[in-house]
């Protein structure tokens, strides 16, 4: 129980230190379409997905899902090893609708939500963060789980013949 208090007062610390020194991870000046191009060409050439975190500075969860996925030492190297990783905006400076329409309005689930695009650009998933969350934190079991079965190598169909 105590470890848990200190990964929370850790964690809480970090978003307002993130916040706090002007290090947003949301940039409302961002064209949405062209970072997500950006993302896909790196990662065609690079064999991985793209995984969209859509939100915004003014969310609390978003805050959170981004300290998380930049401090827990597995989650990150799950993430750098599989995924070229994009922020995208939601806020009333840019809400980036054009994009999130071409991504199938994921903002219906709230924020953050989660998009894994592979190399071409096509969708494979939109997740519902709400569905990672254990109590007031992230929790690590299921954020891990949904890095992993979503990478590029989970989708090879010879592990599966």
């Amino acid at each position: 129980m105590k470890i848990r208090k200190i990964a929370i007062l850790v964690g809480l610390l970090l978003t307002f230190s993130l916040t706090s020194i002007g290090q947003k991870p949301y940039d409302p000046s961002l064209n949405a379409k062209q970072e997500i191009a950006k993302a896909l060409s790196i990662a065609k050439v690079q064999g991985k997905h793209v995984l969209l975190q859509i939100g915004g500075n003014w969310c609390p969860w978003c805050i959170k899902m981004h300290t998380y996925l930049h401090t827990e030492t597995e989650i990150t190297k799950l993430l750098d090893d599989n995924y070229i990783f994009l922020e995208v905006n939601y806020s009333k400076e840019n809400k980036n609708l054009d994009a999130l329409a071409e991504l199938g309005y994921p903002q219906r689930f709230g924020f953050p939500v989660m998009i894994v695009l592979n190399g071409d650009g096509e969708r494979l998933h939109t997740q519902n963060t709400g569905n990672l969350e254990q109590e007031n934190a992230y929790n690590f079991e299921k954020v891990k789980s949904f890095l992993y079965n979503w990478r590029p190598d989970a989708l090879n169909p010879e592990h599966y013949n």
